[in-house]
């Protein structure tokens, strides 16, 4: 056992942006430990990942802002703080702000991460139509 006081050791701040669309900022909660990643996620307005998928699934905990979540086929959800997503293994999906707010989540991943296209453009018009945000 080991406790981590607030996050990871020796970690910086990083943007990010090789699978997320919009100003995206990545803080390591947890390194990579026996399958398992924290990190806080903070999107600003619009921003949002691309689609993925999670070998053994995801946990996503909202903690401020307002923020969206599709999975693949399915309606776009809103996330408001206090939220948590259970996102089962393989299922695709994306999530981040929505058009007019940031958001900041904790995202607790399990297995590998399998990042897919990015978001097109119509579907994250229709998820931003169809939510109002």
């Amino acid at each position: 056992m080991y406790i981590v006081r607030g996050r990871a050791e020796n970690s910086s701040s990083e943007q990010r942006s090789k699978t997320f669309t919009g100003v995206v900022w990545m803080d390591p909660v947890l390194p990579t430990t026996d399958g398992v990643t924290i990190n806080d996620v903070f999107f600003t307005p619009g921003a949002h990942t691309h689609w993925h998928h999670h070998e053994k699934g995801q946990i996503l905990q909202v903690t401020h802002g307002t923020g969206l979540v599709c999975s693949a086929g399915g309606d776009a959800e809103v996330l408001r703080p206090g939220d948590t997503v259970w996102v089962p293994p393989g299922e695709q999906h994306w999530h981040g702000a929505n058009a007019e707010c940031s958001m900041l989540h904790r995202a607790l991943s399990f297995g590998t991460t399998t990042w897919l296209d990015p978001v097109s453009r119509e579907d994250w018009a229709r998820a931003v139509g169809r939510t109002g945000t």
